[in-house]
């Protein structure tokens, strides 16, 4: 439903049923992850498979605490995802409002070199920085996957973007008649107009850091894991016990399900207000 012309325009049938079938494909996934959780291997092997929950949930879910240390990785998960997200937030809407609203040297050079690293692929730069980590003795240490993420260009770049259309020249140029610093024109002005930004690229980022297994996997080891190093033990044996993979799995997507739960609605309305304002 949207205005046009004073006018209130509704979606037809075709709208709507479009709308539900791609509900019904886009969270089926989901759902199934939920029903192979709750059902024993050989229910998944048969032909065809249930659609229903079964009743072995609570079985699965313990298997999957036996067989990898899941408490410890979804902590240690919650604090690299925690500090990665804070911390690319904050550089790079830093990072984002010198290059939108300041004037210096070589600004368009160093804009076109930070958006060139996004088409370096990461994996060219895993030895040398593994290097750098066992140099430092930050091997199978957190920290080794905090640092590393805790700027990105594409972070840069998006908040630069933002902030350029929803940061009008007048009221830096307002703040600095009246006396501000810089740093007192960012905490003051730049932020509150940039939390909308910083909401979407803070999401963005927990999501992608929760997931990430490349990394993880060559700087930790099983006795110090994310969630996504810890699932890599599960279902172990001849025969993979896909019922125990899929409850480890579902206990690892909850917690980004809950952070979206929480900040989805909150960050759509951020982005109306903003796109209003704008």
């Amino acid at each position: 439903m949207s205005r046009r012309a004073g006018r209130t325009l509704h979606g037809g049938r075709i709208a709507y049923a479009v709308l539900i079938v791609a509900v019904i494909v886009s969270a089926f996934p989901f759902y199934w992850t939920i029903v192979a959780a709750s059902r024993s291997n050989a229910d998944l092997a048969k032909v065809p498979p249930s659609l229903l929950p079964g009743p072995h949930l609570l079985r699965n879910f313990e298997a999957v605490v036996e067989e990898a240390d899941i408490g410890t990785a979804l902590l240690n998960s919650l604090i690299v995802s925690g500090s990665i997200t804070v911390g690319t937030v904050l550089c790079c809407t830093l990072a984002g409002f010198a290059f939108a609203k300041l004037r210096f040297r070589g600004r368009n050079a160093l804009l076109a070199i930070t958006v060139g690293t996004m088409m370096i692929p990461p994996q060219l730069g895993v030895i040398p920085l593994f290097m750098l980590v066992a140099e430092l003795g930050w091997v199978n240490q957190l920290q080794s996957v905090i640092l590393p993420g805790l700027v990105s260009a594409f972070g840069v770049f998006f908040m630069r973007q933002f902030l350029v259309q929803a940061l009008p020249d007048e009221l830096i140029e307002a703040a600095r008649v009246d006396g501000a610093s810089t740093a007192r024109i960012f905490w003051s002005i730049v932020v509150p107009v940039a939390r909308p930004g910083m909401a979407v690229l803070g999401l963005l980022t927990f999501m992608a850091a929760w997931n990430d297994f490349f990394w993880p996997v060559v700087a930790l080891s099983s006795q110090n894991p994310t969630v996504q190093v810890a699932l890599r033990q599960l279902g172990g044996g001849y025969v993979h016990d896909q019922s125990v993979i899929m409850a480890g799995t579902l206990l690892g997507t909850l917690p980004v399900l809950l952070v979206f739960g929480l900040l989805g609605r909150q960050i759509v309305g951020g982005i109306m207000q903003g796109a209003v304002k704008g």
